[in-house]
């Protein structure tokens, strides 16, 4: 999953560029702020250029007490950019207008790109205090940049003229991606509805915040404590000590403690065999923010009003019309098209898995009807009855160094040229943290890589990249890009053996890497990730079926011991027990993104939601309202839809994974791995960014649209193309 950068508090500012970071302080604010700023300007090492490599942040200087300073003085150097923009006297041009916007903000991009990095990868007290503080003063200043008038007249007068300026094709998308986006935050509203709709952007930046922060403290307080090892029966000794470990850290010694990952199933739940602890886990996880001080049911039903009711003011129907205008999917109708006709067949395929672990539990002397926390586990006698299939024992042939340098580095050399070299002399935010510097294939040093890859207290659930630096011609800069995960980590001096899913993730998350380090941009506004929620998916997904390659699994799927190379046998029961479970797994994604759709086509004169009554009537509505399978997130911690990045876009990953499939069938079809399929790739989709249309960026590179022959065929539900 891509990370927003600013996430909500930002939102358009940063997706936009450093032309705008937004909050607007009051004048008094300034004022106040104004002396600790003069005392922390020498010493605050935000305050200027950092002299590592790529301007990589000096994490052995910063300290949370130079946060607040540096945005307090960001935002006020910012603002003080865009007026004397705004109120130039000479006639708007592209370099005096838009230019000068993608080269305006540069300290308050900086600390902003470091802090909201570290408050999802290391979040502490202090920093979520920060955040709180921040949150409506961002979307403030936002807002004080998108609805300026004289800015926006400025802005008009350029794209009104733009097929006549002589600009190139990148600087006349600019302008219009500038113009669309400054007329979808209200550039055109009256002054009153200006208002209006700044008390809600304050409102929802304030409730996004606090969303996220509940969410964050329910993960330490969730946590399932154990009181004895015979309860854990079923889990590796690795894991037991990683329990005790994580117990005496909290203050439980001589207990056990299971933290709780953030979707509503658990994966430890395939492995534990005692029922009543799988029941607790289960629950832990899918009643979490239901009740107590990190309740989030008020949040998320005011948040879905608020959505609606700002795309109200700004010409829409509802939320969802709003936001997918500007997606290749476009209508909210599509998305559900799309969604509701994979329905029949996928609750089909679920039902008969539900037979097939029924007739496991009474086989196994149970006497009970299957509950959420008896399918994995339950399904693993199955896979293990249909497959031979031991989980534990692959897990032996994919240790986690050697999947990430044998396998994902050693793809990325065979398929682009680069390689990435470790760099221990840079600081990190954690120790758990490594950086590597990236080299092209010609020998010249293109980016910075940060790999956080396991879970720990601070950090929160999911895996995502984001940048500490983006990529610009226009200001020299290069990428320094972060790949984040939430894998448990061994006990000190054990290696760490990951899954297979884990396995794909780490190759996904690299594949967003990749699209920030290859970008080859000229402006900010337009590098990196940054395109429509329903394409940003596509290059990561694109990547995730490398992981099978024969040539890329030979180099790392070895046994941790032994060096022993998998055995033909077992990697062919583990490719295909790929497309065993595929009803679950399909069916709590379909039924996550089709709630998430409900929640944000509500119109603004609905009346406030009850969460859990909304979630079953729109299960049963959309008819995936199977007990046993709930969705993947449920509202009260449904980051991605409740938390903003992903409002009415939680769809993406499906729509996203046409693209990857047919992307991946076509370069098979042309050779498979080879540097020109690599470097096709690479020109045509992940060096443009969003400086053309995603579509022709995709039609550049295959020739044509998509079809979803592959999808079928990547999904087990067809064997061909016709």
């Amino acid at each position: 999953m891509r990370k927003t950068l600013l996430a909500t508090a930002i939102g358009a500012v940063l997706s936009l560029s450093a032309c705008s970071d937004n909050t607007a302080p009051t004048q008094q604010a300034n004022q106040a702020a104004a002396p600790a700023v003069a005392e922390v300007t020498v010493s605050n090492p935000f305050f200027k250029k950092s002299t590592l490599p790529f301007e990589a942040p000096n994490f052995a200087e910063i300290k949370d007490e130079h946060f607040l300073p540096a945005f307090e003085e960001g935002m006020k150097q910012h603002m003080a950019e865009i007026e004397a923009i705004a109120n130039n006297p000479e006639p708007a041009t592209f370099e005096n207008t838009f230019v000068a916007m993608e080269k305006s903000g540069e300290l308050l991009t900086r600390v902003s790109r470091v802090f909201y990095n570290l408050t999802g990868t290391d979040s502490n007290e202090e920093r979520r205090k920060i955040q709180s503080e921040l949150a409506p003063r961002m979307a403030a200043h936002s807002d004080n940049i998108s609805l300026n008038p004289a800015l926006f007249a400025r802005i008009e007068s350029v794209y009104n003229a733009r097929n006549d300026l002589g600009l190139d094709a990148e600087s006349k998308r600019l302008v219009e991606v500038y113009y669309e986006r400054f007329v979808r935050s209200g550039a055109k509203l009256s002054e009153e509805q200006k208002t209006a709709i700044r008390a809600l952007n304050e409102e929802h930046s304030t409730l996004t915040n606090k969303f996220g922060q509940n969410l964050l403290a329910e993960t330490r307080n969730i946590a399932v404590i154990v009181d004895t090892v015979e309860e854990l029966d079923g889990l590796s000794q690795a894991q037991i000590t990683a329990a005790a470990n994580a117990a005496k850290e909290r203050g439980h010694d001589g207990k056990f403690l299971l933290n709780i990952t953030n979707t509503t199933r658990q994966p430890i739940l395939t492995s534990l065999n005692n029922r009543e602890l799988r029941q607790r886990v289960w629950e832990a996880s899918a009643n979490r923010a239901q009740s107590g001080e990190n309740d989030n049911t008020a949040i998320v039903a005011r948040l879905a009003q608020l959505r609606a009711e700002r795309a109200k003011l700004l010409g829409y129907d509802n939320w969802a019309a709003y936001t997918l205008e500007t997606n290749m999917a476009q209508t909210p109708q599509a998305v559900y098209d799309m969604l509701g006709s994979m329905v029949p067949a996928v609750v089909a395929n679920t039902q008969q898995e539900q037979a097939a672990i029924q007739a496991m539990i009474r086989e196994k002397g149970g006497d009970f009807e299957v509950q959420p926390w008896d399918w994995e586990y339950y399904a693993e006698f199955v896979r293990q009855a249909k497959y031979d299939l031991d989980e534990n024992e692959v897990k032996k042939y994919f240790e986690f160094n050697r999947v990430l340098k044998d396998g994902a580095f050693y793809y990325m050399n065979r398929f682009y040229g680069i390689r990435f070299e470790p760099r221990p002399d840079l600081p990190v935010y954690h120790p758990d943290v490594e950086v590597y510097e990236v080299f092209d294939a010609d020998g010249k040093s293109i980016a910075l890589f940060y790999a956080d890859y396991f879970a720990r207290e601070g950090k929160r659930g999911g895996a995502w990249m984001s940048s500490f630096v983006g990529q610009s011609h226009l200001t020299g800069q290069k990428p320094v890009v972060v790949n984040v995960m939430n894998i448990p980590k061994a006990p000190e001096g054990e290696p760490t053996l990951i899954s297979y899913d884990h396995t794909t993730t780490i190759f996904h998350e690299l594949g967003h890497g990749v699209h920030g380090i290859f970008s080859n941009v000229k402006y900010p506004t337009l590098a990196m990730t940054a395109v429509s929620r329903d394409f940003v998916e596509f290059p990561s997904t694109f990547e995730e079926d490398w992981a099978q390659h024969p040539e890329i699994l030979a180099n790392y799927a070895k046994h941790y011991q032994t060096g022993e190379a998998i055995p033909a046998d077992l990697l062919d029961k583990v490719m295909r027990s790929r497309s065993f479970n595929q009803g679950f797994d399909t069916l709590e994604y379909i039924s996550a993104a089709l709630l998430d759709m409900d929640w944000h086509t509500l119109s603004a004169d609905a009346p406030l939601q009850d969460p859990k009554a909304f979630e079953a009537a729109s299960l049963k509505k959309h008819g995936v309202d199977l007990n046993a399978v709930p969705p993947r997130y449920k509202t009260n911690f449904f980051s991605h839809s409740m938390g903003g990045g992903y409002s009415a876009g939680y769809y993406a990953y499906m729509w996203s994974e046409i693209l990857a499939a047919d992307a991946f069938a076509h370069v098979q079809k042309n050779g498979g791995l080879t540097r020109e399929n690599g470097d096709h790739y690479r020109k045509n989709i992940l060096a443009v960014g969003n400086s053309r249309p995603t579509m022709e960026s995709y039609k550049a590179f295959r020739g044509q649209e998509p079809t979803t022959d592959a999808l079928l065929i990547r999904r087990g539900l067809k064997t061909k193309i016709d």
